[in-house]
């Protein structure tokens, strides 16, 4: 089960920075959804995306350096299929009754002038573990109704179910507990 979180970094690695001072981003709630992918019972790839998520990113592009902070409401999960749906809000998988929010944070790290991975955590059910991601695709543009600098970024990495004591994870673990994070994220620079 591979757990991509693409979105979130391709948010946090945002607009190039006046030189020596971190810009700021708000991550774009309409524009951004972490997603995941993993393995059903071997047989297909189950994919879905959290509808609502926050955060912000900051960048000092002449540092070359930032900074990601991410909340991702988890009862927002949707694949598509009610009955996933529920089954994922439950407690075998993210029992978003005792635990209603996930989050990343982390730092971004550069390859010459772009944004390139981001060294973070991800915090699910109470459980903390290192997750990177790998920017695949970043840029900024004035946003041609806001008059303001928006970037977005696509990223991704990957965890695996049993590290957060899923209840369901006894039918991942290992190999089958691979969850491919996905992240496409948009952020629009703050005043």
């Amino acid at each position: 089960m591979l757990f991509k979180f693409t979105g979130l970094v391709a948010l946090f690695l945002l607009a190039p920075a006046v030189a020596g001072a971190a810009d700021r981003y708000s991550i774009d709630p309409q524009h951004t959804f972490p997603s995941l992918e993993f393995s059903h019972m071997g047989l297909s790839v189950w994919r879905g995306k959290f509808d609502k998520s926050s955060g912000e990113i900051t960048l000092d592009r002449s540092a070359k350096t930032g900074t990601v902070a991410v909340s991702i409401d988890p009862a927002s999960i949707n694949f598509g299929l009610a009955a996933m749906d529920e089954k994922a809000r439950s407690e075998d998988f993210f029992n978003v009754k005792q635990y209603p929010t996930a989050s990343y944070k982390g730092v971004v790290r550069f390859m010459g002038d772009q944004p390139s991975e981001v060294e973070g955590e991800i915090t699910l059910m109470g459980v903390t573990r290192l997750v990177n991601l790998t920017i695949k695709s970043f840029r900024c543009m004035p946003h041609p109704m806001l008059k303001k600098e928006v970037c977005g970024a696509d990223a991704e990495g990957e965890v695996n179910w049993s590290q957060f004591g899923m209840k369901s994870s006894k039918y991942g673990e290992g190999e089958k507990g691979r969850v491919l994070l996905r992240i496409q994220v948009e952020g629009l620079k703050q005043d």
